[in-house]
This record gives C-alpha cells, structure tokens and sequence, in this order.
C-alpha cells in the first residue's frame, strides 16, 4: 500500500513515515502543504493520505479543505486527518462527504503506534477511526439533544465506541460487556435513531453520522 504524507512539523513527518513503514507502507511522497499534497495525490493514487488539519499559509483549515478536494476528486484514497486539538466540525465535514475510508485522529495517538497502526489499517480498508476525545467532546456537548436524548447513558457509549470505528468485539471489550450484549444496544440504536433496514456495515455509518450531524458547527 501506498501513502502520502503532508505535515509541516519535520519531526512528526519522519516520525510518520517511520511508523508507516512499519506498517508495511510505501510512502510515495512528502508534502509541508496543501498545495504540494494535492500534487502529490494526483501523481501518486495513494490508498491512503496522512493530512496535517493545519499547515502553511494560515495554519487554520488547509488540511481539511485539501482533504476534501481528495475525497471528491479521488475517491479511492483513504484519509486520515491529524489535529494537535480536539475541533469536532472537521470530524463532520469530512464523514459527511463520504462515509467510508476516513479518519480524524489527534497526533497524541502515534505515540501509541500499534493502535495508531490498527487504526489507520481500518480506514485504509474502508473503514472509519474516529478519535476517542474527538467523541466525547461530541457527546459532552450534545448529550441532551436531539438525536441523542432518545437513547439510554449505556447505548451512548456503545455508540460513542462505534464512532471509533470499533467492531462490536472490540466495543465489548472497551465497555468490558458481552458481545451479544453489544449487539442488544446497537439495534436498540437503530430503532430509536430512525435508522431504515439495510446492511449492517451502512446501518453503523448511518448511526455515527446522525451522531456527528448533533454537534455543533
């Protein structure tokens, strides 16, 4: 698998292009800007892009707006972004768009490089890693509302681990309960959330999605 990585920080950029490679990554390219990352993609294809939220010129939004132009223009590269802070809209700005192959991670997670690796490994896949802060900074701030005020304080957190991206093993094992336990309070989710009949894989994004679309913008 290819990557592209765009970090202005020069020693968090060779920190991840190591800990990509040990994930069995080529990394293609390089970039300390939006502008050099979007060039780097149309070269390359990666299957997936590390963005930095913030970079040169205005260190506010360049990483996200370049994420977006990726996930329209070349759907099939997997995005995670990077934050030094929690800043939820991003995380809605970019699940919104497509529900598949992202991710909004703060940088402290490298420093756990297996689950950093498992992560990135997911969203690679198609699948979505959101990070833990990120998710309940949402919850702390929209708890008592709409969608959200439907559902019981355990089915909260059953959700708030889905948004991680978590299967519903490793939901079971981060709220220390069964798996079919688990599976009782996603249903339940479904069923108070409005959520139609379809796969399980699309009703989980959908879940998450009316979870995000509660946080404030």
């Amino acid at each position: 698998m290819r990557a592209v990585i765009a970090e202005d920080s020069v020693l968090l950029r060779v920190g991840l292009v190591k800990v990509l490679e040990m994930a069995s990554f080529e990394v293609a390219a390089e970039a300390d800007n939006a502008e050099t990352l979007l060039t780097a993609v149309e070269e390359h294809r990666p299957d997936l892009a590390l963005v930095d939220i913030r970079m040169p010129p205005s260190f506010t939004d360049e990483g996200v707006r370049a994420a977006l132009v990726i996930r329209r223009q070349w759907p099939k590269t997997a995005v995670v972004l990077l934050s030094q802070y929690v800043e939820e809209r991003y995380a809605a700005d970019l699940l919104t768009t497509n529900t598949s192959g992202v991710g909004y991670l703060l940088k402290q997670r490298v420093a756990d490089v297996d689950e950093f690796i498992a992560s990135v490994r997911r969203v690679t896949a198609g699948g979505t890693a959101l990070d833990p802060q990120v998710v309940a900074q949402l919850l702390l701030l929209r708890g008592n509302s709409d969608p959200l005020r439907r559902l019981t304080p355990r089915e909260r957190e059953v959700l708030a681990v889905m948004a991680e991206g978590r299967p519903n093993a490793g939901i079971a094992e981060a709220l220390v309960v069964s798996d079919s336990a688990v599976a009782k309070h996603i249903n339940n989710i479904f069923a108070k959330l409005d959520l139609p009949a379809a796969d399980a894989d699309h009703r989980r994004v959908l879940a998450v999605l009316r979870f995000l679309a509660a946080s404030p913008t």
